[in-house]
């Protein structure tokens, strides 16, 4: 049986990664505004990997489980992430909101139509939408290039 994918808390100077973890299908809050004890409890609480650049936290006694990520380009701190969590797939590629991390849900084209631009709609067939914040969601070329990002990195974007 597979271990179950973590679920994270990233850090104000997180957000792309947070986006990305996102993108593979992670289920992550990005804590923008929070400060350290807020981290720690709600990781803590909901029982959620820290993820943080704050040098400072991680010298805390009793931490949760935690990842000092080291870099500043976001493919490296995938990549660390990715590496030190073993993800060796994507999760669920594409089954997340970027935005608000709610799971997206399929909704008929029809829909969806009423809420894209005419061109998405004559040239897409599936749709999905996040039902807290209402975003859309269709594979266009966008998709090709995540995947080819997550390749370079060594993840498969399936």
């Amino acid at each position: 049986m597979a271990a179950a994918t973590p679920m994270f808390i990233a850090d104000a100077a997180l957000g792309r990664l947070a986006t990305w973890l996102r993108l593979l299908g992670c289920d992550v809050v990005y804590a923008r505004g929070a400060g350290e004890a807020e981290l720690i409890r709600r990781a803590r609480t909901e029982g959620r990997f820290l993820l943080t650049r704050n040098t400072r936290l991680v010298r805390r006694r009793a931490l949760p489980p935690h990842l000092l990520v080291q870099s500043d380009d976001f493919r490296a701190q995938l990549r660390q992430v990715v590496e030190t969590c073993g993800l060796r797939a994507a999760p669920a590629f594409l089954a997340r909101c970027v935005r608000c991390n709610t799971p997206i849900e399929d909704i008929d084209r029809t829909a969806a139509c009423a809420q894209v631009p005419v061109y998405v709609c004559e040239t897409q067939r599936a749709f999905a939408r996040c039902p807290s914040c209402g975003r859309i969601y269709w594979p266009a070329t966008h998709v090709a290039r995540m995947r080819g990002e997550l390749a370079r990195i060594g993840l498969s974007g399936d």
